[in-house]
């Protein structure tokens, strides 16, 4: 799932404008985008994906994997095309960008938009990560886990603490933890292959009907989006290719992405594939209600001892990993929402105050979340998801009909495909009302 301050390293590499032929030809500094913006998307949300993309059967899977490269791609290079299009300089980010275009007004709703969009995935990582350590405490080691209650509040102070020793260093070692789970993942999947079995061909032909398919592709779509989103990386990305590639950023931005979604829709489905084949659609149903990740339940499931102990593990590296960076980006946007409501009434806090306020308001609201344990997936189809989708999908389609310098874009085809997915995501808002 995303890492919201990747950029820091990446962007470190920003150079002079590239000469001509360097734009033209796929470079280093092109490689080292498209494994950041790989890793940033790869993470913990990958570790639910097989759960709600494969508890419906054979043909939902299918359709999912055929549009996951053309729903990632389309809406992060859209995305991408939003924030080149700023005018007033070489260095906007999206906020600011947002201000240029539509007003001071609109760059604050983005500011809680962003807010909203990763404090939910904040508290999806508190419930995960109390789960998957009980999960691992009682099969694994054998031993009875502490209350709940004290067990996640253990947690998520253990996980203060490290903040508390620098952002800039936990954010470089949770970066370069991403790419050993990323290969932990695929040799993982690799292992299942001998435990692949036709429970999940079997049901595919017993039939499926149409409003089924429909609710499962409806609720799975959030899940596809929330799992391979790297939006808060995109900023920085297209603020780079600008500066070093000034008129050609457009394409060579769009060339890199393409080959970073390529990566990740392949890693990522195979794995996927490789999860559901070696289960059978009652064992992820099963792994839905029991609201643990893929891996805990593999670990669970089979009796191997490699797996039983190294699948907790990598879930909860990725999970800390995780938690890690998308507190830093809730913290900062709370911080952010707080200093523009108090400057707006001419006042303001100091920083220790400001801190002390954001830390309690983190630790109480991600303990309460894991102690009462709601469904994981159902904070993704409910508000993970739908918040993504205004940002990622349906904000950059509406500047494209009202911004002057993005209209050369209209018309397109994947435009219709990218508001339609965003308003599928959107809608799953809803599905608690109506279900």
């Amino acid at each position: 799932m995303t890492d919201v301050h990747n950029t820091t390293t990446v962007r470190a590499d920003s150079a002079a404008p590239a000469s001509t032929t360097a734009t033209r030809s796929w470079n280093r500094h092109d490689t080292t985008w498209a494994l950041g913006l790989y890793g940033t998307a790869i993470g913990a949300g990958t570790l639910f994906l097989p759960i709600n993309a494969g508890v419906g059967g054979f043909w939902p899977l299918l359709i999912l994997a055929l549009l996951a490269f053309p729903m990632t791609f389309y809406a992060h290079r859209a995305l991408t095309r939003f924030v080149l299009s700023g005018r007033r300089g070489g260095n906007e980010d999206i906020t600011e960008v947002v201000e240029e275009h539509f007003g001071v007004g609109a760059g604050k709703l983005i500011t809680l938009l962003y807010f909203l969009a990763i404090f939910p995935i904040l508290l999806v990582y508190s419930v995960a990560l109390t789960n998957t350590l009980t999960s691992f405490l009682e099969h694994q080691l054998h031993v009875t886990a502490p209350p709940r209650a004290l067990l996640s509040l253990l947690l998520i102070a253990g996980l203060m603490v490290v903040v508390r020793c620098g952002q800039q260093i936990i954010v470089k070692v949770m970066s370069v933890l991403v790419y050993p789970f990323v290969a932990s993942l695929l040799l993982l999947a690799l292992s299942l292959i001998p435990n692949w079995n036709g429970a999940f061909f079997a049901q595919a032909g017993e039939g499926l009907s149409a409003s089924r398919l429909l609710l499962t592709l409806w609720l799975a779509i959030p899940v596809m989006v929330f799992s391979f989103n790297h939006s808060p990386i995109i900023s920085a990305f297209a603020v780079d290719q600008k500066h070093r590639y000034g008129a050609d950023a457009d394409r060579k931005s769009g060339r890199t992405l393409a080959t970073a979604h390529l990566m990740m829709v392949l890693t990522v489905m195979f794995f996927c594939f490789s999860c559901v084949l070696a289960l059978s659609p009652a064992d992820l149903a099963a792994a839905k209600v029991q609201n643990i990740s893929i891996l805990s339940y593999l670990a669970n499931h089979f009796q191997t001892p490699v797996i039983a102990f190294v699948a907790p593990l990598i879930a909860l590296v990725a999970i800390t990993k995780s938690f890690l960076g998308h507190y830093i980006g809730a913290s900062e946007g709370f911080q952010g929402m707080i200093v523009k409501s108090l400057r707006s009434r001419g006042k303001s806090w100091s920083a220790k105050r400001l801190e002390r306020v954001t830390a309690l308001f983190m630790v109480l609201g991600c303990w309460i979340v894991a102690t009462l344990n709601p469904s994981i997936l159902g904070l993704i189809e409910s508000l993970g998801g739908p918040v993504l989708a205004c940002l990622l999908f349906l904000m950059p389609m509406y500047a494209v009909r009202k911004v002057p310098s993005l209209r050369k874009y209209s018309g397109a085809l994947s435009n219709v495909f990218v508001v339609l997915v965003g308003l599928i995501t959107l809608s799953a808002i809803f599905y608690g009302f109506v279900a």
